[in-house]
Parts: structure tokens; C-alpha cells; sequence
């Protein structure tokens, strides 16, 4: 399984370069097929970063023209969705502006991590006690909805990492955190949606 998620992951690769390549030639099937994969993907990531997705749509497609007049720009050291979600996030905090709430405080946080970021008491991953595949999917569904009441650095961090997969350092190069703040980051707010999963379901 791991085998076949690595060759997975390397044809992705190899289908991203090749987009880009005819991107640059002015393939115009290329940008639709950039589009078919990314579109939602970043759409989603803008909407949880500007909060609005009307906005989010107005970032998304803003992101897209840059892509166009910056290909040429683009020299690889990077994978394409890691630029793609650089240039989006870019654009997401520039039009956000007011409308974003700086600075606003945590709130009912279990505090189950050291001064270091990592757990004291490490939670029971949330599939291993469902009692089924369609419990899971449905609490992983519930989770979506939850990550908008995480404060913005959390669940910009967790969407990077969890829902779309980016390691450590390309998620604190998005964010512009160090590694340890990403770590932390990251740790508060799994535990702020598992206090807000464990809450609806009277505790886990």
C-alpha cells in the first residue's frame, strides 16, 4: 500500500511538471487541466483563510491569473501545489485586510501539550474509536465544518498539513512560522477540534 501511494504520489509529480511545461508553450488544455486538480482544493484553503467565499472565489481566481503571468517564474524547487497555495495564500491575506481578526485569543483550549508544542497525554487518533467507516467519514465531515471556528494561524496550519497533506517545512514556509511554531500550531488546533467534536458528542 505504501509502495503504491509513493508511485502514486511521483506520477502527480511527474502529471504537475508536465502541465507546467505546456503551460509555458501556451497549451491552454493545460491550464484547464491545472484548474480540474487544483480549483477546489484551493478554493477551500481560501475560504478558510478570508472566511467568505465570495472572496475566496475572488482569490482563487485572481491566484490563477498570476500563475498564468508567472509560469515562466516557476523553477521547480518547490512542488506546483506548493506554489500554487504560496501565491494563494499571498493573495488570501492581502484581501482578507480588516476583515481578518488578528490576534484574537484562543478559546477553550485543553491545555494537553508541553511548552514545546508536543502532547502530554497523546489523544486516541478519532477513526480508531468509531465504530465503523461511516462513522468515520462522518466525523471527518463534522471536522470540516469545524475548522472554520479555529483561530486563523490553527487552521491554516491544519488544512496545509491534515486536509492537504504539505510536510512540516512547506507549511511553515506558507505560514512564514518557524518549524516549532508550526508544531504548535498544529497541536492546538487538533486539540481545539477534538474539544469541539467532544462536546457535541457529550466526550470521546
Amino acid at each position: 500500500m505504501l509502495a503504491s501511494a509513493v508511485r502514486l504520489a511521483s506520477r502527480r509529480v511527474d502529471d504537475d511538471a508536465d502541465l507546467v511545461d505546456r503551460l509555458r508553450a501556451g497549451d491552454e488544455s493545460a491550464f484547464v487541466a491545472l484548474i480540474q486538480r487544483y480549483q477546489q482544493r484551493m478554493l477551500r484553503l481560501a475560504e478558510m483563510t478570508v472566511g467568505s467565499r465570495a472572496v475566496a472565489e475572488e482569490v482563487t481566481q485572481d491566484t490563477w491569473l498570476a500563475v498564468v503571468r508567472g509560469v515562466e517564474r516557476f523553477e521547480g524547487r518547490s512542488s506546483l501545489k506548493t506554489w500554487l497555495f504560496h501565491i494563494l495564500l499571498n493573495r488570501a491575506k492581502s484581501a482578507a485586510g480588516r476583515e481578518l481578526r488578528a490576534g484574537r485569543p484562543d478559546q477553550n483550549i485543553d491545555e494537553r501539550f508541553d511548552k514545546a508544542g508536543a502532547w502530554i497525554t497523546p489523544p486516541e487518533p478519532w477513526a480508531e474509536r468509531a465504530d465503523d467507516r461511516l462513522v468515520a467519514e462522518g466525523l471527518a465531515a463534522r471536522v470540516q465544518q469545524l475548522l472554520p471556528q479555529l483561530p486563523d494561524g490553527q487552521r491554516q496550519v491544519v488544512v496545509l498539513r491534515d486536509v492537504e497533506g504539505l510536510p512540516a517545512e512547506d507549511v511553515a514556509a506558507l505560514v512564514g512560522v518557524s518549524d516549532g511554531n508550526q508544531r504548535v500550531l498544529l497541536h492546538r488546533g487538533r486539540a481545539q477540534l477534538r474539544h469541539l467534536l467532544s462536546a457535541e458528542m457529550g466526550g470521546m
